[in-house]
């Protein structure tokens, strides 16, 4: 049977990063496809992850958590037609829960290893108590703490506590099955993203859920995409400077007066961080904006 995870985590907790640094490491004498659920219209984490695999699904058009998506289901049976994986690796928007993929990788017959939630050790503190972040946390039997490089040891054990009481309060009683509920979850420690390869080597049992149960809508997320032509460097960094409190997230692909290639620009919570060159990349430049209330948003 084909093994399958799911990589879920809020915003900007470093999902795609923890693809491209261990799933290809620690996966790299399989055969492993991967499925992008991107929010919004502009797919942005498909191109990056085209750099680290040949062989990326990229399902847009919203999220998988409001709908249990029948385009996912059929796209998840053609890649294996097509591709024959040994692998599925399901990352999921950072807005959505995974039940709906749970669900949909068990109903085309994969073993759902590991659902495996990512959490931004920096930032986490500034987003746990959305309901969104909570529901990846209770469904997940495995737990990264991403970015530990980035805060000190007392912090580090605040977060670990506050995800200790997230999984022990805050309980899913109509999603798991008598049996799941037994499993002990893990949870890790990482820097960029880099996990021992135990995570990707059948630590959790497959997981069992209820054959019925009622999804949880997520919170009125909402994106607006800008589009912006060649920018210094000082522009950019002003207009991320000005971005309201409202505005959790922003990735995009910009072009920087003065650098040989198109970048790709991460923003979480404030924090702003130039990543990988898009080398090849020739369409518009444009930062992909996610948050709440963004009618008003500024533009460059």
């Amino acid at each position: 049977m084909i093994s399958s995870y799911v990589i879920t985590g809020y915003l900007g907790s470093g999902k795609t990063t923890l693809i491209i640094n261990s799933v290809r490491e620690h996966l790299k004498d399989r055969k492993v496809a991967v499925i992008v659920n991107e929010f919004g219209e502009v797919g942005l984490d498909g191109k990056i992850l085209k750099n680290a695999y040949s062989e990326v699904l990229e399902i847009e058009e919203g999220c998988i958590c409001c709908k249990l998506s029948q385009e996912f289901e059929s796209s998840v049976v053609k890649i294996i037609q097509d591709y024959g994986p040994d692998v599925i690796v399901v990352e999921s928007s950072g807005t959505s829960e995974p039940f709906p993929i749970i669900f949909s990788l068990r109903t085309v017959g994969t073993a759902v290893e590991g659902v495996i939630c990512v959490v931004d050790s920096k930032n986490f503190f500034k987003y746990k108590d959305e309901e969104t972040a909570k529901y990846q946390l209770a469904s997940s039997n495995i737990i990264v703490l991403n970015k530990t490089d980035l805060v000190d040891e007392e912090t580090l054990k605040k977060v670990e506590e506050e995800v200790k009481n997230i999984k022990e309060n805050y309980r899913l009683e109509n999603l798991f099955s008598q049996e799941e509920k037994k499993n002990i979850y893990k949870i890790y420690r990482a820097v960029k993203g880099v996990v021992p390869p135990e995570v990707f080597a059948g630590v959790g049992n497959p997981i069992e859920l209820k054959e019925s149960v009622h999804f949880h809508t997520h919170e009125d997320m909402g994106q607006r995409v800008v589009k912006l032509g060649e920018v210094s460097y000082e522009e950019l960094m002003e207009f991320f400077s000005r971005l309201p409190d409202n505005v959790y997230r922003a990735k995009g692909i910009v072009r920087i007066k003065d650098y040989p290639y198109p970048v790709f620009v991460h923003y979480v919570f404030g924090d702003v961080d130039m990543g990988m060159p898009a080398e090849g990349y020739e369409g518009e430049a444009f930062i992909v904006l996610i948050g709440k209330g963004l009618q008003d948003i500024i533009s460059l």
